[in-house]
């Protein structure tokens, strides 16, 4: 009977979690630091695996990205991996160039490589608030190996030392943020907050403001701009510090060829 009862037990936990153990909330231990991850429904077990590093808001850890709708909702469904690092102290060091929790990041990925096959060509670095501080960092010191950052509800001051890009830049930001203010530019321009990689990218001519939604209660903005290495988006909305419904799963959608859909 005791048998019985251990091997319906372990028919009930992930073989991800069996073979590796942790996975979901129970950290995976990288050194003094760790790491959580989340595998999409319809993996197969063998076919490499597009990936989403995702860098937490200030005050939260890794637990609560992979059960998050917005994110985890999102990745699960599209057959990318989740993987969502552990600030110290809850937080994020992206202030200055070389950080530790770049090289972190980035021992992550490594580490996420050992246990299963990733798909190389599709990183994609996000990140919400002081995340998306963090995911602009990772980018600026990384981003050669970024296809896509994704940034949310934050940045980096424009003027900061990116040595690196990545290949395609979506940020997305609330005219109405009261906890990371909008960053407007000289004379309230609004494409400031991503000149940075207009500029690193060698980007050309805006295209005309178009009107998009992925949910019915939030329309957003898109001025996109094609660059002589990939292109950069912005994304502006009315609303304030969130992540918006159904916003990074149609980046995912259209940055893997599919067609946009909610969740």
């Amino acid at each position: 009977m005791v048998l019985r009862f251990l091997c319906l037990l372990l028919l009930c936990v992930p073989l991800p979690l069996l073979a590796n153990g942790c996975g979901g909330t129970e950290p995976c231990a990288l050194g003094e630091r760790s790491y959580h991850y989340r595998l999409p429904d319809d993996w197969d077990g063998t076919s490499p695996l597009p990936v989403l590093l995702h860098f937490h808001g200030w005050g939260r850890q890794g637990d609560l990205i992979v059960n998050h709708r917005r994110i985890a909702g999102h990745t699960q469904r599209r057959g990318v991996l989740l993987v969502a690092p552990n600030g110290e102290g809850r937080t994020w060091r992206f202030w200055q160039v070389g950080g530790a929790d770049v090289a972190f990041a980035e021992a992550v990925i490594e580490d996420l490589a050992r246990r299963f096959p990733l798909d190389r060509e599709r990183l994609f670095a996000s990140g919400y608030s002081y995340g998306a501080a963090m995911a602009w960092r990772f980018a600026c010191e990384a981003g050669e190996g970024v296809a896509a950052l994704l940034a949310i509800s934050g940045t980096l001051p424009q003027d900061s030392d990116c040595p690196e890009a990545p290949q395609e830049v979506r940020q997305v930001y609330g005219f109405a943020d009261g906890v990371l203010p909008f960053p407007y530019g000289p004379a309230g321009e609004v494409t400031h907050p991503v000149r940075l990689w207009r500029e690193a990218l060698k980007c050309g001519t805006a295209t005309a403001p178009e009107a998009w939604q992925a949910v019915e209660w939030l329309t957003l903005t898109r001025r996109s701009w094609p660059c002589e290495k990939g292109r950069v988006v912005l994304d502006l909305h009315p609303g304030g510090h969130f992540i918006p419904h159904g916003w990074i799963g149609w980046q995912l959608d259209q940055l893997m060829g599919q067609t946009p859909r909610y969740p």
